[in-house]
């Protein structure tokens, strides 16, 4: 799976005082940044290595939420 396939999104965190980075299809992975853009960038990078991860393991990778 590609992981610029997935659903991702940003938010205001204000608990962390920061942005939040989040995946629908892994709600478990999450990226706190100062912007916004960081965010999306940190949380992009840890589904792709979380997917390659997965692969290396023969797990089911998942896909996308409709």
């Amino acid at each position: 799976m590609n992981p610029n396939h997935y659903t991702y999104h940003v938010t205001w965190s204000p608990e962390d005082n920061e942005h939040i980075g989040l995946c629908t299809e892994f709600p478990s992975l999450s990226w706190l940044a100062a912007t916004p853009e960081e965010a999306l960038t940190g949380i992009w990078q840890r589904v792709r290595e979380v997917i390659a991860d997965m692969q290396d393991n023969g797990e089911a990778i998942p896909t996308l939420v409709d």
